[in-house]
């Protein structure tokens, strides 16, 4: 019933209309049989009756949802008369237009990363359990024969698995190509609750010494390599001259991590001399918490395992405790922090472009006191004034908010070509539905903030000095402000030069620490006990580092010749 009188507001008018004119001719119509002719009683009914026109105003300020016409007409005028200040418009529009297209570009990365969830079935339940050096107070990697002893006593968990990653070199399905792989257990895509898209997940059976070779590769290699063909399922491929059978495919676009990988085969059949090595740390684990398990108390069954595990094994694990946190903070690891420094700093440059517009409002109002005067004279309450006037600077925050949209869409891709290929999440990053209501929230938020101060100054002025053909009756204010608004940008140009600067200097210093001559991938089985420099001269090389980024935020271990520093 509210909406109606509203969207039938021209039926309504009618009857309303009909309503006045019905009083009016009854009033008439008793003077005349007072004995007034038919022109005194008209004239008499209207002088009784009063403003008919006022009445209909009254009456319409009283309809439910007239604000809905207010609104309607505030947006209107707005658009006139932003089209009859074009440069004001088209300046005050780049100007927001950058400031929210570099924030909505940073937040897309934000929400990509670090605020969208992990996409695994019930993402909250999974975690990641690590051996943990309380003398150190660091987290490191575990033993394969650690990971089978958790999987057996662990009751904590739903489902737990073991993965590390592995090159491979395919050399049987057209050109040799050089993968990146990860040998996981059998339980490992059952624990993120992964569905495949063909074919079928590795089995316990695969997953041991002795066990077929078999392997499950992504779905990026089967487009590649067989076209899609639901054949290739069962087909055999050579990686590092071993024939494997490929009995099942992932999703499309599945990732764990930073590294994108296509072979997963069983770590049963990984290096007997490595697996069956309690003192050979490679072994990443992650786990499903069972229903209404915290990671708090997985933690404290998970001490006293270790606990039991180091009565076992004092030889190699006196000492040792464990650590359990959610998976989702150890994947993004430091990134995080990063991208909320970076969305802090392009904070900065839309207040800057605020302050801007705003003093552009002010000047632009300086010169529509008479304006303001009329409408005020007219009977415009200074309320009235100030809703007009929020009302554009809204519309040019929205308009910039559009543009903003399409340059945050172009930076974008410009962002994500110069980022590393080992940033976290990387393939959730995009403009998506949250990135559209930031996008429209900023614009909002915006053009009431930067609007406010000068429709509030605007509106306040002497009405009869106002009226005088080109007065300023609040001229002094207006510059007063434009002054204050003026030190805001300065002081805030000069805390994101600083803040620029020095992050600028640590990137610079951290680059002029390592000279990066080459990478190079060795096969795990042959070189895992051994130095980079493989026990030949060590002094071409100042520095050897060795990371295996464990598809995430991996705590590498750093490797060192004659006369280097300590790994940090």
């Amino acid at each position: 019933m509210k909406w109606d009188s509203w969207l039938r507001r021209r039926r309504w008018e009618r009857q309303m209309h009909a309503e006045f004119q019905f009083h009016l001719e009854s009033q008439a119509r008793d003077y005349v049989r007072q004995g007034l002719s038919r022109e005194e009683a008209e004239a008499r009914a209207r002088r009784e009756l009063g403003s008919v026109d006022l009445a209909k105003e009254e009456c319409r300020d009283e309809r439910p949802l007239e604000w809905v016409d207010h609104f309607l007409r505030d947006v209107r005028y707005a658009f006139r008369s932003l089209r009859k200040s074009r440069g004001f418009t088209t300046a005050a529009i780049l100007t927001l237009a950058l400031g929210i297209g570099a924030n909505t570009a940073i937040f897309s990365v934000l929400d990509g990363v670090l605020l969208s969830p992990l996409p695994y079935r019930e993402p909250d339940r999974l975690a990641v359990v690590m051996l943990y050096n309380p003398t150190l107070k660091y987290a490191t990697d575990l033993s394969y024969l650690d990971f089978l002893d958790w999987q057996r006593d662990a009751r904590s968990f739903e489902r737990i698995a073991a993965f590390t990653p592995q090159g491979f070199d395919l050399t049987n399905t057209g050109t040799p190509e050089h993968l990146a792989g990860t040998e996981v257990s059998w339980s490992f895509f059952r624990t993120l609750g992964v569905n495949l898209a063909a074919g079928r997940d590795l089995s316990p059976e695969d997953d041991r010494t002795g066990g077929m070779p078999e392997v499950v590769i992504s779905n990026r290699l089967w487009q590649d390599r067989f076209a899609g063909n639901p054949a290739a399922i069962g087909r055999l491929i050579t990686l590092n001259g071993v024939d494997y059978t490929i009995v099942g495919v992932l999703q499309r676009g599945f990732r764990f991590g930073n590294q994108r990988a296509d072979i997963y085969t069983p770590i049963g059949q990984g290096d007997p001399a490595q697996r069956n090595d309690r003192t050979v740390h490679n072994i990443l684990c992650i786990a499903r918490l069972g229903p209404k398990v915290s990671i708090g108390e997985a933690q404290a069954e998970m001490n006293t395992v270790q606990e039991h595990i180091d009565q076992l094994n004092l030889a190699t694990e006196r000492g040792l405790g464990t650590s359990v946190e959610p998976l989702k903070p150890f994947l993004v690891g430091d990134v995080g922090e990063t991208l909320i420094l970076l969305l802090g700093a392009v904070g900065l440059v839309l207040l800057i472009a605020c302050a801007n517009v705003a003093n552009l409002l002010l000047a632009r109002s300086a010169g529509r006191t008479r304006e303001f005067a009329v409408r005020r004279a007219l009977g415009a309450t200074r309320m009235q004034i100030v809703r007009q006037l929020i009302t554009e600077s809204v519309a040019l925050s929205l308009i910039g908010g559009a543009l903003g949209l399409a340059i945050a869409k172009w930076g974008l891709n410009l962002l994500l070509e110069a980022m590393p290929g080992s940033l976290p999440r990387i393939e959730n990053i995009g403009v998506n539905t949250s990135v559209l209501l930031f996008a429209f929230g900023v614009s909002i938020t915006v053009g009431i903030v930067f609007g406010l101060l000068p429709a509030l100054r605007s509106s306040n002025f002497d009405l009869q000095s106002g009226l005088k053909e080109g007065g300023r009756g609040s001229a002094g204010g207006h510059h007063r402000t434009q002054g204050v608004l003026v030190v805001v940008q300065i002081a805030l140009a000069l805390v994101l030069l600083t803040g620029g600067s020095l992050l600028l200097r640590t990137i610079v210093g951290r680059q002029s620490w390592f000279r990066h001559t080459a990478r190079h991938y060795l096969p795990g089985g042959t070189f895992a006990n051994r130095s980079p420099d493989g026990g030949r001269d060590s002094n071409c090389v100042s520095t050897a580092d060795g990371s295996h980024p464990p598809n995430s935020g991996h705590r590498g271990s750093g490797f060192h010749g004659a006369g280097s520093a300590e790994s940090a």
